[in-house]
């Protein structure tokens, strides 16, 4: 039986690196395409390193696409921690393949409706081609099983103290994907942070004979996970935004709660973050002012580490 069908949406990144790795060496996933988006580099930059990557992995002739330069209302942004390149500067070849001449959104499209099976949708970035498909081409909801996206964060965000840089990145973008009127899954910071490959692994990775196995390797050593330390804790190595595509292959290997999430849009301290509520019951501000309309999400709230780096290891190293 072919693999679950999914469409991979990132800003690579060396973390949606190690998730396309992932994905295309998983053979319970059929990846169906990756749409490019401004985010950790801009977004010529995104394609130039998804396209880099799928070459490394030896991935088949997946369709690549360019999405939104851009933010709906916000500038690009760039996260620094990924290096110049945005891969962590590591001075791989320019890649050979080329996307295709479609744009993202119309790409997203056609792969989703085109597909026998319901897609699973996994952004990995700043939600705004997600949030373009969605206004432009409503009717894509009916062919899509879920999207499972990493972004959020239930108590302490990385952009600011309290937002996430995808959703700070677009929130805008993040608040219609709220309302897609799918399942949603919310693969948070608070679960990202905690999945660690060793630096044994890391290290046998890196001395990988095969190059998408090498890459992984490399790519997990550029983000050490406990900065500072000894060498050997530094080649510890998070994995991001590839916990997101494992959470789609093991859902059981990440703990959920179904709760309410919303989007601070205003301006402030406080813009871009993701208002979850934990409460279990109104509090005064509803009895007062009347009960706000609020999306429903799976919120990943616990992560089985040892199943996801286990997974990904034995993933990873097919060839």
């Amino acid at each position: 039986m072919p693999g679950i069908p999914v469409i991979i949406d990132c800003d690579t990144g060396v973390d949606d690196a190690l998730a396309l790795l992932f994905a295309v060496r998983h053979p319970g996933l059929d990846l169906r395409a990756v749409t490019c988006v401004a985010g950790n580099t801009d977004v010529d930059g995104v394609v130039r390193n998804t396209l880099t990557v799928l070459e490394q992995a030896g991935a088949p002739d997946i369709p690549v696409a360019r999405g939104a330069e851009r933010p709906l209302i916000e500038p690009a942004r760039p996260a620094p921690v990924h290096g110049a390149d945005g891969m962590g500067d590591l001075g791989l070849p320019a890649p050979g393949r080329r996307p295709v001449d479609v744009d993202a959104v119309t790409l997203l499209r056609r792969e989703i409706l085109a597909s026998p099976r319901p897609v699973t949708l996994i952004p990995t970035a700043p939600l705004t081609n997600i949030a373009l498909l969605l206004r432009t081409h409503p009717e894509v909801t009916r062919n899509i099983e879920r999207i499972v996206f990493m972004g959020g964060a239930v108590a302490t965000g990385n952009a600011t103290p309290v937002a996430e840089f995808n959703v700070w990145h677009d929130p805008e973008a993040a608040a219609v994907l709220l309302t897609a009127g799918v399942p949603i899954t919310m693969y948070g910071l608070d679960v990202f942070t905690r999945v660690v490959v060793p630096s044994a692994d890391v290290h046998r990775l890196r001395a990988s004979g095969e190059a998408g196995t090498r890459l992984a390797g490399e790519l997990l050593a550029h983000r050490p996970a406990h900065p500072g330390e000894a060498p050997e804790a530094e080649e510890a190595g998070g994995l991001g935004d590839a916990g997101a595509v494992c959470a789609v292959v093991d859902p059981a290997g990440i703990g959920t709660r179904l709760l309410p999430v919303e989007v601070s849009l205003a301006p402030g301290p406080t813009r871009g973050q993701t208002i979850v509520d934990r409460r279990p019951r109104p509090g005064e501000a509803e009895h007062h002012d009347g009960a706000r309309e609020q999306a429903l999400v799976d919120v990943a709230l616990d992560v089985d580490v040892e199943r996801f780096v286990k997974l990904y290891l034995a993933t990873v190293e097919r060839s």
